[in-house]
């Protein structure tokens, strides 16, 4: 880590993003656990509902342009292509502005057709309030990618990881000792702590942003920047279904407190893949430096390190919440408990995604996109389907089945589509 060659900036790299994942996954975590705890598993599950559709609103608005930063700020900084990069900073940011916005337009005007011919009940306030944190979660996405190409992890991660869970906590344990708390509350609270945190991250790194950057004259690529967007929209939309069918599923086959049940088992399992998201940080830009270069054996030097890293930290993780399963999720309440067979097959899907190693960035960030979207779509219909059938005869373990075979479908094809395509060998059987 002294030396300095690329793997050891990697290391150093993967080092901060560490530190910053596991003090984020810890704060994430107990801010889960105690919004539980004080709303109850039905208001409980009504936030996660909202949240959910916040999250996929904030997907749709950024049409694949966080992922296009990401790329191509690792490339116009290795070229030294000052007149792009500036272009590209604030063309995506004020693109996505406006994207956002019309957006969060069009889901108020849903929200307010659903509101005449049908009783949204709880769901009502909490739902709009997601509709319009849409814009502010879009920008917090770019943002982070973009100072991710700058290869400042600490900037990029620290603020929405660390800074945002410890605002909302703050913002409720304040509210919740002279008002009622309840879900609509919750979201309120969290559309604040998202602007907070924008506004935040934003000026302090306006500070770090050389001058010559910032000067202009800006290239604004922007034919470039869409054509290598969509495919990205496609491949990230996949995603967005895989990560979130599941949770709106049940909430229209079941009920909003098996929501809240099974999102704290969900919130668990995603303690076994913490330091893939960790190590990908500082991979990503790596892997797109690389590629640049035709550094074939770096590129598979870093993904064997990349694989070890990822895997025997998440196996141990995944033994120890199953050993504890029981107590871990009374920590949200006695009732949460009844996810324990469903937290044990989500982290059986999680251990494949981090078995198989960082298979979506090497296919993203080189130039294979295209075919990465393909079995992301494929894998998200398979998704669907599977939750469909799956929930009303299983109920939240046919989601958990559901999404953790369509997890090890798209990890296991878009491998063999980089040992095709590639030519490296990035899962932890490879290092053997």
């Amino acid at each position: 880590m002294q030396s300095p060659g690329l793997l050891a900036k990697f290391a150093r790299g993967a080092g901060a993003a560490l530190t910053v994942q596991l003090i984020s996954a810890a704060l994430l975590y107990a801010a889960q656990v105690w919004l539980a705890r004080w709303l109850g598993t039905t208001a409980y599950g009504v936030y996660e509902y909202a949240t959910a559709i916040s999250i996929i609103g904030a997907f749709i608005a950024s049409f694949g342009m966080p992922s296009v930063a990401l790329r191509l700020v690792s490339a116009y900084r290795a070229q030294s292509d000052w007149a792009r990069l500036g272009g590209l900073m604030r063309g995506s940011w004020r693109q996505l502005l406006l994207a956002s916005i019309g957006i969060a337009g069009c889901g108020t005007g849903i929200w307010a057709w659903l509101q005449t011919s049908r009783d949204l009940g709880m769901y009502t306030w909490p739902l709009l309030l997601g509709i319009w944190s849409i814009p502010g979660l879009t920008l917090l996405n770019l943002q982070k990618e973009i100072i991710r190409g700058f290869q400042q992890i600490v900037l990029a991660f620290a603020p929405s990881l660390i800074g945002q869970p410890l605002v909302l906590l703050g913002l409720a344990s304040g509210w919740r000792s002279h008002r009622p708390f309840t879900s609509t509350v919750a979201m309120a609270l969290s559309f604040t702590a998202v602007l907070l945190i924008l506004l935040l991250q934003w000026s302090w790194f306006q500070t770090q942003v050389a001058p010559q950057i910032r000067r202009p004259p800006h290239i604004y690529e922007t034919a470039l920047w869409w054509r290598i967007a969509l495919p990205l929209v496609l491949m990230g939309g996949s995603y967005m279904i895989l990560s979130h069918t599941d949770t709106l599923m049940i909430g229209l086959l079941l009920n909003a407190q098996q929501v809240g049940i099974y999102s704290a088992a969900l919130k668990t399992a995603a303690w076994v893949p913490f330091i893939l998201i960790a190590v990908n940080a500082m991979a990503a830009p790596l892997i797109a430096t690389l590629y640049a270069q035709d550094d074939q054996a770096g590129l598979q030097q870093l993904v064997a390190m990349i694989a070890r890293w990822m895997f025997y930290p998440a196996l141990g993780m995944a033994i120890a919440i199953m050993l504890f399963s029981r107590p871990i999720l009374q920590l949200f309440g006695a009732e949460f408990v009844a996810a324990q067979g469903t937290l044990v097959v989500l982290m059986l899907g999680q251990l494949v995604n981090v078995g198989a190693g960082s298979v979506g960035y090497l296919m993203t960030m080189t130039t294979y996109q295209n075919q990465a979207a393909g079995v992301m779509a494929v894998s998200a219909l398979v998704n669907v389907m599977l939750n469909v059938v799956g929930i009303p005869v299983f109920g939240i373990l046919g989601a958990a089945i559901a999404t953790a075979l369509s997890m090890a479908l798209w990890n296991v094809w878009l491998y063999s589509l980089v040992v095709q395509k590639l030519g490296v060998r990035p899962s932890i059987l490879d290092t053997f």
